[in-house]
């Protein structure tokens, strides 16, 4: 059904008339003393053929008079406001930061990866079996941005991150492969590499290339472990290249 259909069924269930509607809206509109606030009755029909769009402030009055969820009639105009973190990756796709999982808790939401590969992220997955390995793990995105372990871990990777294991080991290490890769939160924003503990000082080590330098931060108050990375699957050539 067709938003202005959904907001006529609604009318007709309250069994006001478009005149009613206008009049009830101009009532809001004097309290709030805002002239956006008022509906009048013939664009209410042009909004039920589907010839106009509402503004925020009428279907504010819309949700008042019809005794309807604002976010519901949001949500009728592609407008989810539930879903706002899931878009925040898309408005700035080359900051790290979390993907949310999806209503049900059973995984990624479908805007989590697909749409734009550009943001490094997370996102929480449920096991289902009673795999308490599986109930700690955090499925992660690495943005085509972050080159901190290029090219051992190329950008537009996934990540397997163990948030069981967000202490650093200070055990040996015998080959780059073995020592381990962090999934760390920073104060606004997200990052991925070798950690070494130096005092109060957490250092980000990034592979070695030209791409990426060294980065200190204070340790816990600006950045904490989120987990050991503990499996990931990279492209063999650059995402750019064949783009």
């Amino acid at each position: 059904m067709l938003p202005g259909q959904v907001l006529k069924s609604l009318r007709n269930r309250r069994n006001i008339t478009v005149r009613e509607v206008e009049q009830a809206s101009r009532r809001i509109a004097n309290v709030k003393g805002d002239k956006r606030f008022c509906i009048s009755n013939g664009w209410l029909a042009q909004l039920e053929n589907g010839d106009s769009e509402p503004s925020i402030w009428k279907l504010f009055s819309l949700s008042v008079i019809y005794h309807a969820d604002l976010l519901d009639l949001l949500h009728l105009y592609n407008m989810d406001v539930e879903d706002k973190e899931k878009y925040e990756l898309v408005a700035d796709p080359y900051l790290t930061q979390l993907i949310p999982h999806n209503r049900n808790g059973n995984g990624p939401s479908e805007i989590a990866i697909a749409p734009d590969p550009s943001a490094t992220g997370l996102t929480v997955t449920r096991s289902t079996n009673g795999d308490d390995r599986a109930r700690h793990t955090i499925d992660g995105y690495l943005g085509l941005a972050d080159f901190t372990m290029y090219p051992m871990i190329r950008p537009g990777a996934l990540l397997k991150i163990d948030t069981s294991q967000n202490k650093l080991v200070t055990s040996a290490w015998r080959n780059e492969y073995e020592r381990p890769i962090y999934f760390i939160e920073l104060r606004g924003g997200f990052a991925c590499g070798w950690c070494e503990l130096q005092g109060n000082q957490l250092l980000i080590i990034p592979h070695h290339s030209p791409f990426a330098t060294v980065r200190r931060f204070q340790y816990p108050r600006e950045a904490e472990i989120v987990g050991r990375v503990v499996g990931y699957s990279t492209n063999c050539v650059d995402v750019r290249a064949t783009s």
